[in-house]
């Protein structure tokens, strides 16, 4: 049960960068974009690229967890959720604060099942 637990969590992990990837490299530069990262057109504007570049990166992390999640391979898991987890706390001290809560603590809980499971798969 814990590691059905756990895949379903690294899962919501995965979805979530998912949409973080699309905010950031389609989104940013338009009113959805500036409506969730609360931007004026200029800086969005002005940061367009950068965010694309930053949302490849997330890109990067969901397939990793999609990675462990259909080869099964709990060290894939642990290391992409560990990634998100580092990420998550980098970006609560340089950007916004809530980051921890929202991208960093469900990374957290799923590599803490991870890390307590005594099934390798």
């Amino acid at each position: 049960m814990l590691k059905k637990i756990a895949n379903f969590i690294t899962g919501l992990v995965a979805i979530e960068h998912i949409g973080i990837m699309v905010l950031e490299m389609f989104y940013w530069d338009h009113p959805i974009g500036r409506k969730v990262f609360n931007m004026t057109p200029e800086v969005s504007n002005l940061s367009a690229t950068l965010a694309a570049n930053q949302g490849l990166y997330n890109g990067f992390l969901a397939a990793g967890l999609i990675w462990g999640l259909i080869s099964n391979r709990r060290d894939v898991k642990i290391f992409f959720l560990s990634c998100v987890v580092i990420a998550g706390i980098f970006g609560a001290i340089t950007a916004k604060p809530s980051i921890v809560f929202t991208q960093a603590m469900p990374a957290f809980i799923g590599l803490v099942l991870w890390l307590i499971q005594k099934n390798k798969a």
